[in-house]
């Protein structure tokens, strides 16, 4: 049995250069017989040369003899002279420039590697040196988000369901019919008859049916969106191909399950065939081809049965080994009927002209991913493309494993992925968020100062409200009104539980940190200490560096300015009194003089 092919044809003789046109073609051939380039690659090669070509034959003069062996006319001037000109004829930071031009110079140096093809002129030296076309870039694709996803994969779980519903009916309808030659022309099941049987099975229908459609029997009608008839029989041929085989429609809303089950890019999954499934008890195992980065992935995929049989389950069951069995069982029969081997899992049958035409899902007007959102009548936020659900399924991964980057980019390499997927908005956020929660978490830290109590507040913890408000016990409130809790520079209401220290342990920072301690309190007793604690960060501050100070000192220091603008000018100049009458100095460990007196 044939295996699927791709034709791709260039025409030299197009072009008023066609001896330079067939030199490039040559080459490109030889490339693609080689089987180094795709079909997208090659069809790049194809719009290069035209590109090129076209400039030729309206730039050069006598482009009619225009060859890489002659040095007349100058190609090394034309070729130059184009690739210079080519980014105006592109979108800003496009990189299509740098893709043509560099497609052109890899068939110029092919043709310069050759031994019996002479290239003349300053070409080789064109070939060994920069391209000189900028690459540009691309603007990426941001990920669905969840609500899209969602309803994505919903919507394809039930087009799934009816696809597979009617390709099934239909084809039993098949089964049912006759020979039309024998059974008649205008009987269905013998119409999905000879269509399942034969590849001109279309073509001969459309010829047998009567014309114009209104000579149809009401029978066929009825078959017509809403009971409203065909406007041609090329409608219900149509219709009918979509009753034996998989529309590019179908194919759509597979393909998004399919890609949502395993995490791979769309053109990994379009591409598989039988051969590259491995059906297991537990599940499936296929293996990936990833074109773009010449490399193979085994990878294995575990079916859910504990949601099997479920007659309410809670979601669509993203089973790869279910999804997989179907597009085989629905495309099996496609591929036998035109002799397709290995069977392509995304296989798509079309009524082109009056012939059946099968061909793989690929991008064609009016049929593709935009077309299948709007006919089940979806929105998504952003660029419609099918991209995204990559996307959104390495985002999810990358939360799973915490983002571990050597985990999450398992099928490709990190640096594809800190360029291809870490922009993503739903990545930015939750690393926003953890730097927001650890930058709120120190600056509560920095921010849980003292209590501070003026001369009335520290009357009123007399008071059993006043002293509920301030969270402090009976017990507390007494410590506190006879300076049993006081740690130099402030007092506090728990020095064993201090969030500087282990719990139960005294703290081990009092009194150099109790203004950025939520548990230390200020009285009007406390003013001289605060004083005295205010003059030796000045101090300190001077032989400092500042960097060094604010970041030792800064928090301290902005809290106790704060206590101090709450005093008045009466209250501070008799707590300075009080420090000269009574020869008052700061209370502070003996560690920390050493830094406070060097």
């Amino acid at each position: 049995m044939a295996t699927a092919t791709v034709v791709l044809s260039f025409r030299p003789d197009a072009f008023r250069c066609a001896g330079l046109a067939g030199e490039l073609a040559d080459e490109w051939v030889e490339l693609v017989e080689a089987s180094r380039v795709g079909e997208g690659a090659g069809r790049v090669y194809i719009t290069a040369m035209r590109a090129f070509l076209n400039y030729v034959d309206a730039e050069v003069a006598d482009a009619e003899s225009a060859s890489l062996s002659r040095r007349e006319p100058d190609l090394h001037r034309a070729v130059t002279e184009w690739m210079r000109i080519l980014p105006s004829q592109h979108a800003a930071g496009s990189r299509a420039p740098g893709w043509y031009a560099g497609r052109i110079r890899a068939l110029v140096a092919r043709r310069v590697q050759h031994p019996s093809r002479p290239v003349a002129g300053h070409l080789h030296g064109w070939v060994e040196g920069a391209v000189g076309v900028r690459r540009g870039g691309s603007t990426e694709l941001d990920e669905f988000s969840r609500a899209d996803k969602k309803k994505l994969i919903r919507v394809a779980e039930a087009a799934r369901l009816a696809a597979k519903a009617r390709v099934r009916h239909g084809r039993q309808l098949a089964a049912a019919g006759m020979d039309p030659a024998v059974g008649g022309w205008l009987v269905l099941e013998n119409l999905l008859w000879a269509m399942a049987r034969d590849m001109g099975g279309a073509t001969e229908v459309l010829a047998r049916l009567p014309q114009p459609s209104s000579s149809l029997p009401r029978s066929l009608h009825d078959l017509a969106p809403e009971g409203l008839g065909w406007q041609s029989t090329v409608q219900l041929v149509r219709f009918l191909v979509a009753q034996l085989f998989l529309t590019s429609m179908d194919l759509h809303a597979y393909r998004i399950l399919l890609m949502a089950a395993t995490g791979r890019a769309p053109e990994e999954v379009t591409a598989l065939t039988e051969d590259d499934i491995e059906f297991g008890v537990g599940g499936v195992t296929i293996d990936f081809n990833k074109r773009r980065a010449h490399a193979r992935m085994r990878q294995a995929f575990t079916s859910d049965v504990s949601s099997a049989g479920l007659l309410h389950p809670s979601g669509a069951r993203l089973d790869a080994a279910e999804i997989i069995r179907e597009l085989l069982e629905l495309s099996r029969p496609l591929a036998a009927l035109v002799g397709i081997s290995p069977v392509p899992l995304f296989l798509r049958a079309s009524l082109v002209g009056s012939s059946l035409q099968v061909a793989a899902l690929s991008r064609t007007r009016g049929q593709n991913f935009t077309d299948w959102l709007r006919n089940n009548e979806l929105t998504v936020d952003g660029v419609a493309d099918i991209r995204r659900l990559r996307k959104s399924v390495k985002v999810e991964k990358t939360i799973a494993f915490g983002g571990r980057i050597s985990d999450v980019a398992d099928d490709h390499s990190e640096a594809t992925f800190s360029g291809h997927y870490a922009h993503g908005t739903t990545l930015r956020v939750i690393a926003g968020n953890v730097i927001t929660t650890a930058q709120q978490r120190w600056l509560d830290q920095a921010l849980a100062g003292p209590t501070v109590l003026d001369e009335q507040a520290s009357e009123s913890l007399a008071d059993p409200q006043a002293a509920t408000a301030l969270g402090l016990s009976a017990a507390e409130v007494e410590a506190l009104r006879t300076g049993q809790l006081d740690m130099g520079v402030t007092d506090c209401t728990d020095p064993f539980a201090s969030p500087f220290g282990r719990p139960g342990q005294l703290c081990p920072v009092a009194p150099l940190r109790c203004l950025e301690c939520s548990n230390a309190f200020i009285l009007p007793s406390n003013l001289p200490q605060l004083l005295l604690f205010a003059d030796h960060l000045e101090q300190l501050a001077l032989r400092l560096e500042p960097r060094h100070f604010h970041a030792l000192w800064g928090q301290s220091r902005a809290n106790l300015a704060e206590v101090l603008q709450s005093r008045t000018d009466v209250e501070i100049a008799r707590a300075r009194a009080q420090i000269a009458e009574e020869r008052i100095v700061v209370h502070l460990p003996l560690s920390s003089r050493v830094e406070f007196d060097a």
